[in-house]
């Protein structure tokens, strides 16, 4: 019993991968990010969005040097646990 246990964990977290949409607006998004925030979405956010105001977090438009959005370990991790009932990702904006 155990060891169908751990065999079906493990081959859940080699199946499941992170995934990384990026938009730089200007530079490279080596600088740390002002703002990152977790959102919620369930069932993988089928028929969901989510919209994050970034000339607001950097007090402008000009100064927007990106945008990531990203389904982190622990974001895939809780999508697992969850049965993909619940699947976070978190957002992150980059200021010049």
């Amino acid at each position: 019993m155990f060891k169908t246990v751990l065999t079906t964990t493990i081959a859940a977290f080699v199946l499941v991968g992170c995934a990384n949409q990026r938009f730089n607006v200007a530079g490279d998004l080596s600088t740390a990010p002002k703002s990152e925030e977790s959102q919620t979405f369930f069932v993988s956010g089928i028929g969901q969005q989510k919209t994050v105001d970034a000339a607001k977090v950097c007090g402008g438009a000009a100064k927007v040097d990106g945008v990531a959005v990203e389904q982190a370990p622990l974001d895939v991790l809780l999508g697992v646990v969850t049965f993909g009932i619940y699947t976070p990702r978190t957002a992150r904006v980059y200021c010049k």
